[in-house]
Protein backbone atom coordinates (compact mmCIF):
# COMPACT_ATOMS: atom_id res chain seq x y z
CA UNK A 1 0.00 0.00 0.00
CA UNK A 2 1.35 3.31 -1.02
CA UNK A 3 1.51 5.83 2.10
CA UNK A 4 0.14 9.22 1.51
CA UNK A 5 2.37 12.05 1.08
CA UNK A 6 0.85 14.27 3.91
CA UNK A 7 1.58 10.87 6.16
CA UNK A 8 5.22 10.38 4.58
CA UNK A 9 5.98 14.23 5.43
CA UNK A 10 4.61 13.92 9.08
CA UNK A 11 6.63 10.83 9.64
CA UNK A 12 9.78 12.20 8.17
CA UNK A 13 9.26 15.93 10.24
CA UNK A 14 8.45 13.28 13.48
CA UNK A 15 11.45 11.28 12.93
CA UNK A 16 13.79 14.27 12.46
CA UNK A 17 12.77 16.13 15.29
CA UNK A 18 12.87 12.94 17.64
CA UNK A 19 16.68 12.91 16.30
CA UNK A 20 17.75 16.36 16.52
CA UNK A 21 20.02 15.24 19.20
CA UNK A 22 20.91 12.02 18.15
CA UNK A 23 24.65 11.78 18.13
CA UNK A 24 28.12 13.93 18.94
CA UNK A 25 31.00 13.61 16.38
CA UNK A 26 33.55 11.37 18.52
CA UNK A 27 36.40 12.53 16.38
CA UNK A 28 39.88 12.46 17.96
CA UNK A 29 43.77 11.88 16.91
CA UNK A 30 44.21 9.14 15.28
CA UNK A 31 47.38 7.02 15.96
CA UNK A 32 49.96 7.29 13.34
CA UNK A 33 50.72 3.47 13.47
CA UNK A 34 47.02 2.34 13.15
CA UNK A 35 46.29 1.71 9.61
CA UNK A 36 42.16 3.03 8.57
CA UNK A 37 40.88 -0.33 7.35
CA UNK A 38 36.99 0.16 7.30
CA UNK A 39 34.96 2.56 6.65
CA UNK A 40 31.00 2.75 7.14
CA UNK A 41 29.14 5.20 4.79
CA UNK A 42 25.63 5.85 5.91
CA UNK A 43 23.15 7.13 3.47
CA UNK A 44 19.45 5.64 3.20
CA UNK A 45 17.80 6.78 0.52
CA UNK A 46 16.17 4.68 -2.49
CA UNK A 47 16.31 7.69 -4.82
CA UNK A 48 18.81 7.08 -7.60
CA UNK A 49 20.13 10.87 -7.67
CA UNK A 50 20.63 10.46 -3.91
CA UNK A 51 22.94 7.91 -4.33
CA UNK A 52 24.53 8.21 -7.60
CA UNK A 53 25.47 11.38 -5.96
CA UNK A 54 27.22 9.64 -3.44
CA UNK A 55 30.15 8.51 -6.20
CA UNK A 56 32.39 11.27 -5.40
CA UNK A 57 32.59 10.85 -1.80
CA UNK A 58 33.67 7.19 -2.34
CA UNK A 59 36.29 8.08 -4.46
CA UNK A 60 37.67 10.79 -2.14
CA UNK A 61 37.49 7.95 0.48
CA UNK A 62 39.66 5.72 -1.95
CA UNK A 63 42.44 8.40 -2.83
CA UNK A 64 42.68 9.44 0.46
CA UNK A 65 42.87 5.67 1.96
CA UNK A 66 43.50 3.42 -0.68
CA UNK A 67 43.71 0.27 1.30
CA UNK A 68 40.49 1.04 3.38
CA UNK A 69 37.21 -0.80 2.57
CA UNK A 70 33.81 0.95 2.06
CA UNK A 71 30.41 -0.48 3.64
CA UNK A 72 27.33 1.19 2.55
CA UNK A 73 24.56 1.54 4.95
CA UNK A 74 21.55 2.05 1.81
CA UNK A 75 18.27 1.79 1.02
CA UNK A 76 16.74 -0.65 -2.01
CA UNK A 77 18.87 -2.84 -4.63
CA UNK A 78 20.33 0.66 -6.64
CA UNK A 79 23.21 0.55 -4.56
CA UNK A 80 24.30 -2.85 -6.03
CA UNK A 81 23.96 -1.41 -9.67
CA UNK A 82 26.07 1.76 -9.48
CA UNK A 83 28.82 0.59 -6.93
CA UNK A 84 29.69 -2.87 -8.68
CA UNK A 85 32.55 -1.65 -10.41
CA UNK A 86 34.09 0.53 -7.23
CA UNK A 87 36.87 -1.74 -5.77
CA UNK A 88 37.24 0.36 -2.79
CA UNK A 89 33.05 -1.04 -2.36
CA UNK A 90 33.14 -4.34 0.05
CA UNK A 91 29.50 -4.74 1.54
CA UNK A 92 26.24 -3.11 0.83
CA UNK A 93 23.61 -3.03 3.10
CA UNK A 94 20.11 -2.43 1.65
CA UNK A 95 17.32 -1.71 4.07
CA UNK A 96 14.04 -2.89 1.91
CA UNK A 97 11.90 0.46 0.31
CA UNK A 98 8.69 -0.84 2.29
CA UNK A 99 9.83 -1.81 5.48
CA UNK A 100 6.41 -2.68 7.11
CA UNK A 101 6.64 -5.48 4.23
CA UNK A 102 10.06 -6.98 5.42
CA UNK A 103 10.09 -6.46 8.76
CA UNK A 104 12.70 -9.22 9.41
CA UNK A 105 14.78 -8.27 6.81
CA UNK A 106 14.23 -4.89 7.82
CA UNK A 107 15.72 -5.27 11.27
CA UNK A 108 18.35 -7.61 10.10
CA UNK A 109 20.12 -5.02 8.15
CA UNK A 110 19.80 -2.80 11.70
CA UNK A 111 21.39 -5.86 13.23
CA UNK A 112 24.12 -6.24 10.66
CA UNK A 113 26.28 -2.87 11.96
CA UNK A 114 27.01 -4.47 15.07
CA UNK A 115 28.68 -7.73 13.11
CA UNK A 116 31.72 -5.76 12.07
CA UNK A 117 33.95 -3.16 13.86
CA UNK A 118 34.86 0.01 11.48
CA UNK A 119 37.18 2.54 11.98
CA UNK A 120 35.16 5.79 10.82
CA UNK A 121 31.51 6.06 10.10
CA UNK A 122 29.98 8.77 8.15
CA UNK A 123 26.21 9.88 8.32
CA UNK A 124 26.48 11.86 4.51
CA UNK A 125 23.15 13.67 5.26
CA UNK A 126 22.61 15.36 8.49
CA UNK A 127 18.81 15.62 8.38
CA UNK A 128 18.51 12.25 7.87
CA UNK A 129 17.21 10.40 10.85
CA UNK A 130 17.70 6.97 10.10
CA UNK A 131 21.02 8.08 8.76
CA UNK A 132 21.94 9.50 12.55
CA UNK A 133 20.80 6.70 14.00
CA UNK A 134 22.84 3.53 11.97
CA UNK A 135 26.20 5.99 12.63
CA UNK A 136 25.18 5.89 16.13
CA UNK A 137 24.27 1.92 16.22
CA UNK A 138 27.54 1.24 14.51
CA UNK A 139 30.49 0.05 16.07
CA UNK A 140 33.07 2.62 15.31
CA UNK A 141 36.11 4.27 16.23
CA UNK A 142 35.29 7.68 15.20
CA UNK A 143 31.97 8.34 14.35
CA UNK A 144 30.53 11.86 12.37
CA UNK A 145 27.24 13.02 12.44
CA UNK A 146 27.36 15.21 9.03
CA UNK A 147 27.76 19.07 11.10
CA UNK A 148 28.10 20.84 7.68
CA UNK A 149 31.54 22.26 7.08
CA UNK A 150 30.69 24.01 3.68
CA UNK A 151 30.74 27.55 4.87
CA UNK A 152 34.26 28.27 3.20
CA UNK A 153 33.42 26.68 0.02
CA UNK A 154 31.66 28.43 -2.62
CA UNK A 155 30.67 25.53 -4.18
CA UNK A 156 30.05 23.99 -0.61
CA UNK A 157 26.39 23.60 -1.29
CA UNK A 158 26.19 21.06 -3.79
CA UNK A 159 24.93 17.95 -2.42
CA UNK A 160 27.88 15.72 -4.36
CA UNK A 161 30.37 18.16 -3.25
CA UNK A 162 29.19 18.76 0.64
CA UNK A 163 29.96 15.01 1.82
CA UNK A 164 33.65 15.05 0.13
CA UNK A 165 34.19 18.59 2.24
CA UNK A 166 33.16 17.02 5.27
CA UNK A 167 34.99 13.93 5.22
CA UNK A 168 38.13 16.02 4.59
CA UNK A 169 37.44 17.98 7.29
CA UNK A 170 36.29 15.38 9.75
CA UNK A 171 39.91 13.47 8.21
CA UNK A 172 41.68 17.16 8.92
CA UNK A 173 40.12 16.97 12.48
CA UNK A 174 41.89 12.99 13.09
CA UNK A 175 45.20 14.57 12.49
CA UNK A 176 45.76 13.11 8.49
CA UNK A 177 46.70 15.51 5.81
CA UNK A 178 44.68 15.22 2.78
CA UNK A 179 46.29 16.69 -0.46
CA UNK A 180 44.72 19.38 -2.50
CA UNK A 181 43.08 17.70 -5.10
CA UNK A 182 40.05 18.67 -7.60
CA UNK A 183 36.82 17.05 -6.19
CA UNK A 184 35.90 14.09 -8.46
CA UNK A 185 32.79 14.30 -10.98
CA UNK A 186 29.68 11.07 -10.91
CA UNK A 187 30.70 8.37 -11.97
CA UNK A 188 29.10 5.22 -13.12
CA UNK A 189 32.70 3.65 -14.03
CA UNK A 190 31.20 1.94 -16.93
CA UNK A 191 33.42 -0.90 -18.20
CA UNK A 192 34.79 -0.85 -22.15
CA UNK A 193 32.33 -3.47 -22.90
CA UNK A 194 28.92 -1.66 -21.41
CA UNK A 195 29.98 0.98 -23.45
CA UNK A 196 30.32 -0.58 -26.62
CA UNK A 197 27.20 -2.43 -25.83
CA UNK A 198 25.24 1.19 -25.34
CA UNK A 199 27.14 1.95 -29.10
CA UNK A 200 25.56 -0.90 -30.04
CA UNK A 201 22.30 -0.30 -29.11
CA UNK A 202 22.07 3.53 -30.22
CA UNK A 203 23.33 2.34 -33.74
CA UNK A 204 20.29 -0.28 -34.18
CA UNK A 205 18.13 2.57 -33.27
CA UNK A 206 19.65 4.91 -36.04
CA UNK A 207 20.41 3.28 -39.21
CA UNK A 208 22.48 6.65 -40.34
CA UNK A 209 25.76 8.55 -39.32
CA UNK A 210 24.35 11.41 -37.40
CA UNK A 211 25.34 11.75 -33.81
CA UNK A 212 22.46 11.90 -31.32
CA UNK A 213 20.89 14.31 -28.40
CA UNK A 214 19.18 12.65 -25.80
CA UNK A 215 16.38 13.68 -23.90
CA UNK A 216 14.51 12.70 -20.82
CA UNK A 217 11.35 14.31 -20.76
CA UNK A 218 9.81 12.96 -17.26
CA UNK A 219 10.51 13.89 -13.46
CA UNK A 220 8.62 13.54 -10.20
CA UNK A 221 6.10 15.64 -8.91
CA UNK A 222 6.73 19.58 -9.87
CA UNK A 223 10.10 19.25 -11.21
CA UNK A 224 8.17 17.71 -14.10
CA UNK A 225 7.46 19.91 -17.40
CA UNK A 226 4.06 19.49 -19.15
CA UNK A 227 3.49 18.21 -21.86
CA UNK A 228 2.61 21.79 -23.74
CA UNK A 229 6.41 23.20 -21.98
CA UNK A 230 8.15 20.06 -23.44
CA UNK A 231 6.12 19.99 -26.99
CA UNK A 232 7.41 23.22 -27.80
CA UNK A 233 10.97 22.61 -26.69
CA UNK A 234 10.77 19.46 -28.86
CA UNK A 235 9.67 21.14 -32.27
CA UNK A 236 12.61 23.70 -31.61
CA UNK A 237 14.99 21.23 -31.06
CA UNK A 238 14.02 19.23 -34.12
CA UNK A 239 14.44 22.30 -35.91
CA UNK A 240 18.08 23.82 -34.73
CA UNK A 241 19.39 20.28 -35.06
CA UNK A 242 18.32 18.72 -38.04
CA UNK A 243 21.53 16.86 -38.59
CA UNK A 244 21.27 15.44 -35.26
CA UNK A 245 19.14 12.03 -33.91
CA UNK A 246 17.58 12.29 -31.07
CA UNK A 247 16.66 9.83 -28.61
CA UNK A 248 13.98 10.23 -25.60
CA UNK A 249 14.77 7.97 -23.07
CA UNK A 250 11.73 6.69 -21.44
CA UNK A 251 11.52 6.34 -17.16
CA UNK A 252 10.05 3.69 -15.68
CA UNK A 253 6.49 4.79 -15.89
CA UNK A 254 6.95 4.55 -19.42
CA UNK A 255 5.61 7.63 -20.35
CA UNK A 256 6.70 10.63 -22.85
CA UNK A 257 5.57 14.37 -22.20
CA UNK A 258 6.24 14.43 -26.38
CA UNK A 259 3.77 11.35 -26.72
CA UNK A 260 6.28 9.32 -27.94
CA UNK A 261 7.40 11.63 -31.15
CA UNK A 262 11.16 10.81 -30.93
CA UNK A 263 12.65 7.56 -30.98
CA UNK A 264 12.45 5.82 -28.05
CA UNK A 265 14.82 3.92 -25.41
CA UNK A 266 13.49 1.77 -22.17
CA UNK A 267 15.41 -0.25 -19.84
CA UNK A 268 15.06 -1.34 -16.40
CA UNK A 269 18.73 -1.55 -15.81
CA UNK A 270 20.38 1.78 -15.09
CA UNK A 271 23.91 0.66 -16.33
CA UNK A 272 22.35 -0.43 -19.73
CA UNK A 273 20.66 3.26 -19.62
CA UNK A 274 23.34 5.05 -18.95
CA UNK A 275 25.84 3.15 -21.43
CA UNK A 276 23.38 4.08 -24.43
CA UNK A 277 23.44 8.35 -23.07
CA UNK A 278 27.54 7.42 -22.50
CA UNK A 279 26.91 7.01 -27.02
CA UNK A 280 25.32 10.28 -27.58
CA UNK A 281 26.83 13.69 -27.76
CA UNK A 282 25.00 15.78 -25.42
CA UNK A 283 21.92 15.06 -22.38
CA UNK A 284 18.71 17.39 -21.87
CA UNK A 285 16.79 16.93 -19.41
CA UNK A 286 14.80 18.32 -16.30
CA UNK A 287 16.60 17.66 -12.40
CA UNK A 288 15.75 13.93 -12.04
CA UNK A 289 17.67 11.11 -11.13
CA UNK A 290 18.20 10.08 -14.88
CA UNK A 291 19.95 13.58 -15.22
CA UNK A 292 22.37 12.49 -12.92
CA UNK A 293 22.78 9.26 -14.46
CA UNK A 294 23.73 11.59 -17.37
CA UNK A 295 26.21 12.73 -15.43
CA UNK A 296 28.08 9.77 -14.24
CA UNK A 297 28.11 7.97 -17.29
CA UNK A 298 30.02 11.23 -18.30
CA UNK A 299 27.68 12.55 -20.99
CA UNK A 300 27.46 16.55 -21.26
CA UNK A 301 24.35 17.32 -19.28
CA UNK A 302 21.96 20.26 -19.93
CA UNK A 303 20.06 20.45 -16.93
CA UNK A 304 16.93 22.12 -16.83
CA UNK A 305 15.50 23.81 -13.30
CA UNK A 306 12.27 25.31 -12.14
CA UNK A 307 11.68 24.23 -9.03
CA UNK A 308 14.84 22.56 -6.79
CA UNK A 309 17.87 24.64 -5.85
CA UNK A 310 20.00 24.78 -8.87
CA UNK A 311 23.13 25.52 -6.65
CA UNK A 312 22.36 22.22 -4.86
CA UNK A 313 21.56 19.64 -7.70
CA UNK A 314 22.87 20.77 -11.42
CA UNK A 315 24.87 18.05 -13.04
CA UNK A 316 28.21 17.49 -11.74
CA UNK A 317 30.42 16.59 -14.47
CA UNK A 318 32.94 17.96 -17.45
CA UNK A 319 30.94 19.88 -19.80
CA UNK A 320 27.68 20.31 -18.03
CA UNK A 321 25.24 22.78 -16.80
CA UNK A 322 22.11 23.68 -14.89
CA UNK A 323 19.82 26.60 -15.85
CA UNK A 324 16.73 28.09 -14.34
CA UNK A 325 14.25 28.01 -16.59
CA UNK A 326 12.42 30.46 -14.95
CA UNK A 327 14.27 33.53 -15.23
CA UNK A 328 16.50 32.51 -18.59
CA UNK A 329 15.38 32.43 -22.16
CA UNK A 330 15.40 29.44 -24.85
CA UNK A 331 17.71 31.17 -27.10
CA UNK A 332 20.11 30.28 -24.09
CA UNK A 333 19.54 27.28 -23.51
CA UNK A 334 19.89 26.17 -26.97
CA UNK A 335 23.26 28.44 -26.86
CA UNK A 336 24.56 26.54 -24.24
CA UNK A 337 23.59 23.57 -25.97
CA UNK A 338 25.42 24.74 -29.17
CA UNK A 339 28.54 24.89 -26.53
CA UNK A 340 28.14 21.38 -25.19
CA UNK A 341 27.80 19.68 -28.98
CA UNK A 342 30.67 21.79 -29.85
CA UNK A 343 32.99 20.78 -27.20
Amino acid sequence: MKIPIAVNNFRRNLMQTLTRNVGRDTVAAWPVEKPIKRILVCRPNHRLGNQLLLTPLIDDIAATFPAAKVDLFVKGGLSNAIFTNFNTVDTIIGLPKKPFSHLFRYFGCWLRLRFRRYDIAINVDPKSSSGKLSTKFSRARVKFYGQPAFVQYPDGRHIAKLPVYNFRNLVTRMGIEIPHREIAPLDLKLSDAERQHGKDLLDAMFSNDKKTICVFTYATGRKCYCEGWWGKFYEQLKARYVDYNILEILPAENVSQIGFKAKTFYSNDIREIASVIASTQAFVGADSGIMHLASASHTPTLGLFSVTDLGKYEPFNKGSIGLDTRNTHPREWFVMLNRMLAA
